[in-house]
């Protein structure tokens, strides 16, 4: 009895052994990503190939069950996890448990100039995701802001492809280090929103290089983003979900991407196109674009039964090259499952914790901007000639706050970055509640101003805890609030602009660079009322300020999700040293912007064709590259531009060298010192001026930056360290990088109109 049964655990063993020899390899996490991604591709019939490569609803995609693949399921971000959708429609699936925590839309984040913020960012985003089933966010969004009439600004990161750069790098590797795809978008040339399924874009090839990729090159070679969407206009008569140039030659021929190309929803247009041109999974095409379309018409999307029904009637090298493109496409979503769906030791993430609170307040008061702080002249019954902000409670017993923005919530509406928050703090709530704290000799009264947008819903989510309607007119408005500022002891208008239509907000761009609503006609009243005005800006984008002579305080608050209330009450009372900066140049007017000045933007419909040519004539000149060339016209506020509460001295910078060399770095030192009373932060800037070249360069190009934070008399020394790179310019004539030997001049500074160094060094030896 004994020996059988020795004999019988033996082959038990045996056989165990046997069984884990002959596991599939694809379910072995141990073994290279390609060698599970070919054994798989190995195991998957032609109906399973097809399959991974389309939708199969708004949000998902379908896996393999035969071999143990999850779906796998996106949602839109970038700056929350959207709320669950119907199988089929946009309109929202009515659960009660995907609230989401909203983090500040992507300008604020930009304004941080700090990439610290960007990587708390993304991991905060990455837990929410995680804890509600998501395995791909849709964004970052990083397209260059090129006109303030773009109504998705607020989704980007501004005007200058380094700082975009510099900051999409570690938001995309904070998200996915918690096993969640980040899905870079819109690649590309998607600058502004107007005709944007019909705007063919016509942009030089150096101005494309310089300008509009640079941000998306180093999410992919940098960040290793495993998801990048393509966009919706076209880019030399191709749409962009399927481009030769920009997907097969660019994105994954010279930056060697190894992810999947995802369409934006009914991006895609062309089933041959879709095939050879680059797009690996297709998503929100139904039978008619975005809104039309039969019920479950999944497989009849262009990369579904379209495709299988061309390879299986196809023979010869007609049928290789068809099946080669599918294997192509099935071996980056493989790669793409096994990084998320497949892996199994992805954290389960956390939903609306303390901490991601915290990182939304963080990142919302490092991105605030304080535009203008200047003394204001003795007001008549009160006044000392001192700067308003921050606001002094024990001067300010009698504080009046005006403005729509101040009680309405800005996490709803805006085109798919529209979420459903757990909570959100509006602007008025978070004074009532810091004053509260801090002193119960104030009082506050609030003047509504002006009416705007008064709809507090979208898709289905309706929100607001403060009643919008209002059937008073312009003139009972304004006479209530100038009224109300006679007998107050400071003013705070919350104004701006919303997430409504033709605003900030997909699909639409602004159709006036002026304020809307009356706001002007509010502002102009309410300074000559009481002098002790405070204007914050609730916005993604610059707008005009006729008055801003008259105002002795501006704030760009932004639109910065769920910690609002909080951190602009931080800022306004002095909680927080505001310490951001502007990542675009606010104009005083439009002449200002190159592509309203050449008067290039929206474009010109071709003759008897449904495409409008939007040509770039401003080239690489954008933003300060424009304004810096008008030399006498100074736009409002200067890229880089932002106060704080403290004086900062930047001493004078020197170099390492005073000759570069191909494979040399140069490293400019200088001293920061915090001449105030208060901790505060800096960011400091390099520019770089190439003094003679072959083609026409900038005055100056933003090439490195750092934030430094101080406390009150601290010093400190700051390097700043560039290569080549920094001295290249793209020729469009040889198709390549080129750094001229010649003069060049480092500029730094605080702001690209403040420059306090200047050091001149030469590159030699190439």
């Amino acid at each position: 009895m004994k020996k059988t049964l020795t004999t019988l655990v033996v082959l038990a063993t045996t056989f165990c052994s046997a069984q884990a020899q002959q596991k599939p390899v694809y379910l072995d996490e141990t073994k290279p990503i390609e060698q599970r991604v070919n054994d798989a591709l190995s195991r998957m019939t032609l109906n399973e190939r097809i399959r991974v490569i389309h939708a199969q609803s708004k949000f998902s995609a379908a896996g393999v069950p035969r071999l143990g693949m999850p779906d796998f399921w996106t949602d839109d971000g970038p700056h929350g996890v959207r709320p669950d959708v119907l199988w089929d429609e946009w309109e929202q699936a009515g659960q009660t448990n995907d609230s989401c925590v909203a983090f500040p839309a992507l300008t604020c984040l930009a304004a941080t100039w700090n990439p610290a913020m960007a990587r708390l960012y993304g991991e905060s985003l990455g837990e929410e995701a995680r804890y509600r089933g998501k395995d791909m966010i849709l964004g970052p969004g990083v397209n260059i802001y090129r006109t303030p009439l773009a109504g998705r600004n607020f989704e980007y990161m501004g005007e200058d492809p380094l700082l975009a750069s510099r900051m999409v790098v570690p938001y995309v590797q904070g998200l996915q280090s918690k096993g969640v795809a980040s899905c870079v978008k819109h690649y590309a040339l998607n600058n502004d929103e107007e005709y944007r399924h019909q705007v063919n874009v016509v942009v030089s090839d150096r101005a494309l290089h310089e300008i509009y990729l640079p941000a998306f090159r180093a999410a992919i070679t940098e960040g290793k983003a495993w998801g990048i969407m393509g966009a919706y206009n076209l880019y030399n008569d191709q749409h962009n979900c399927h481009n030769e140039i920009t997907l097969n030659r660019i994105l994954k021929g010279d930056w060697g991407f190894d992810g999947v190309v995802v369409s934006d929803w009914g991006g895609c247009h062309d089933t041959e196109q879709a095939i050879f041109n680059g797009l690996d999974m297709e998503f929100g095409t139904w039978t008619d674009g975005l809104t039309m379309g039969r019920t479950n018409a999944y497989d009849n999307y262009y990369l579904a039964e379209p495709f299988k029904k061309l390879i299986n009637e196809a023979t010869g090298q007609r049928k290789a090259d068809l099946l080669k493109a599918l294997d192509e496409k099935v071996r980056r979503v493989l790669r793409l499952y096994f990084r998320t769906t497949m892996n199994k030791h992805r954290a389960q993430g956390f939903l609306c914790s303390e901490d991601h609170y915290a990182a939304a307040r963080k990142i919302a008061t490092e991105g605030i901007v304080l535009l203008k702080n200047s003394p204001v002249k003795a007001f008549s019954r009160k006044g000392t000639g001192n700067r308003l902000l921050p606001l002094d409670l024990t001067k300010n017993k009698k504080i009046l706050v005006v403005g729509e923005n101040a009680i309405k919530m800005m996490t709803v509406g805006g085109g798919s970055s529209s979420l459903k928050v757990q909570r959100e703090l509006v602007p008025i709530d978070g004074l009532l509640e810091a004053i509260g704290q801090k002193s119960a000799g104030c009082t506050v009264d609030y003047a509504r101003g002006y009416v705007g947008d008064t709809i507090q819903s979208f898709d289905g989510v309706t929100v607001g805890n403060h009643k919008l309607g209002d059937s008073r007119s312009e003139d009972e408005l304004i006479n209530e609030a100038v009224s109300k500022a006679r007998e107050a002891d400071v003013v705070i208008m919350f104004g701006g602009l919303n997430k409504s239509g033709r605003q900030d907000c997909e699909g639409v761009d602004r159709q006036q660079y002026e304020l809307p609503y009356a706001q002007d006609r509010l502002v102009e009243a309410l300074v000559s009322a009481n002098p002790h005005l405070v204007y914050v800006n609730i916005s993604g984008n610059g707008a005009a300020m006729p008055w801003l002579n008259k105002v002795p305080a501006v704030v760009q608050g932004w639109f910065i999700g769920s910690e609002a209330g909080h951190a602009l009450a931080d800022v306004l009372l002095g909680d927080v040293n505001p310490s951001g900066k502007l990542p675009f140049t606010w104009y005083t007017s439009l002449e200002q912007c190159g592509a309203h000045a050449l008067k290039t933007y929206p474009g010109t419909w071709r003759e008897g064709k449904k495409i409008i040519d939007e040509e770039y004539k401003e080239d690489i000149f954008v933003g300060y590259r424009w304004t810096d060339r008008l030399k006498k016209e100074k736009p409002l506020f200067a890229f880089g531009h932002g106060l704080s509460y403290t004086t900062f001295e930047l001493g004078k910078a020197v170099a390492d060298k005073n000759v570069m060399q191909e494979g040399d770095n140069i490293t400019f030192t200088l001293t920061v010192t915090n001449k105030g009373d208060r901790a505060g932060a800096e960011v400091v800037q390099l520019y770089i001026s190439d003094k003679k070249s072959t083609l026409p360069r900038p005055v100056k190009e933003l090439k490195a930056f750092q934030k430094v934070y101080l406390q009150p008399g601290e010093s400190r020394n700051i390097t700043l360290t560039i290569g080549i790179d920094a001295l290249k310019f793209y020729n469009d004539k040889q198709q390549a990088w080129t750094a001229e030997p010649g003069a060049f001049e480092a500029l730094i500074g605080n702001a690209s109109d403040n420059i306090t160094s200047r050091v001149k060094f030469t590159l030699s030896g190439l």
